[in-house]
């Protein structure tokens, strides 16, 4: 176990590429994110966000450099590691005829700690019943996923990652679906799971719901990090837009 204060994430000098590319998405990037952490990676489309996000989850190998989550070896221990990592993808979609339920659907986040050829136990029902209280989620438990909203889809998936009780989230554009009211709902949920110790990572375009806490700003613009700061909630907008271009004049 990581202690508090502990660097949870350690990139090193790291270049990534998708498979088939000429060159490397991410380019030498170095960082370090500690335990309990609420950092939002920002930036223009293409500025190497969501790979930032697959290199650090294993989903991605690296060309150079050193990966280490919950000091583990991305290339060698990525099983393990994702044990303990919560990873909400952008852009999901259910079939309208999905076969399975809210309530399965988080159950599932507790497939990777239960192990092959078990069945859940009384612990994994109550992860399971505590995520979707936390999220207020009860009252769709038993509906079909495929027939729920899109924000309601995004809403059980989160859940499914905080029932796994993770160590660190990574969450890819976790409010895309959501309307302001429910977007800060569920960003001051995430800020109560970082000060609870939980490292929380998301990759945002939404500013206006961020929780009352010191924000890591990591904004990336042409796969290399361009600043890299702690601000209040409020400054956050601002010093990404700078960094990405996307204020006249700046």
């Amino acid at each position: 176990m990581v202690s508090s204060g502990e660097s949870v994430i350690r990139l090193k000098n790291i270049y990534t590429a998708y498979e088939g590319a000429e060159y490397p998405v991410i380019k030498d990037v170095s960082i370090e994110i500690k335990r309990g952490e609420f950092a939002i990676i920002g930036g223009p489309n293409g500025a190497g966000k969501t790979t930032l996000l697959e290199t650090i989850n294993g989903m991605l190998k690296t060309t150079h450099g050193e990966v280490t989550v919950l000091d583990m070896d991305v290339g060698s221990r990525g099983r393990d590691i994702r044990k303990k990592v919560g990873y909400v993808i952008q852009n999901f979609s259910f079939d309208p005829m999905t076969p399975f339920s809210a309530e399965e659907v988080v159950l599932m986040g507790r497939y990777g700690l239960i192990g092959p050829f078990k069945k859940p136990n009384e612990e994994d029902y109550k992860k399971v019943s505590d995520a979707m209280k936390l999220l207020r989620i009860t009252d769709i438990a038993k509906n079909p996923i495929g027939k729920l909203s899109g924000g309601q889809q995004q809403k059980v998936l989160i859940a499914q990652c905080i029932a796994k009780d993770p160590d660190i989230l990574l969450l890819d554009e976790p409010f895309s679906n959501l309307d302001l009211l429910t977007r800060e709902f569920v960003s001051n949920i995430l800020g109560d799971l970082a000060k609870s110790g939980c490292t929380i990572v998301i990759v945002s375009h939404a500013f206006d719901a961020l929780p009352d806490t010191g924000i890591r700003i990591i904004a990336m613009n042409d796969g290399r990090i361009a600043l890299d700061e702690t601000c209040d909630p409020g400054e956050v907008e601002n010093k990404i837009r700078l960094v990405s271009g996307g204020i006249p004049g700046a």
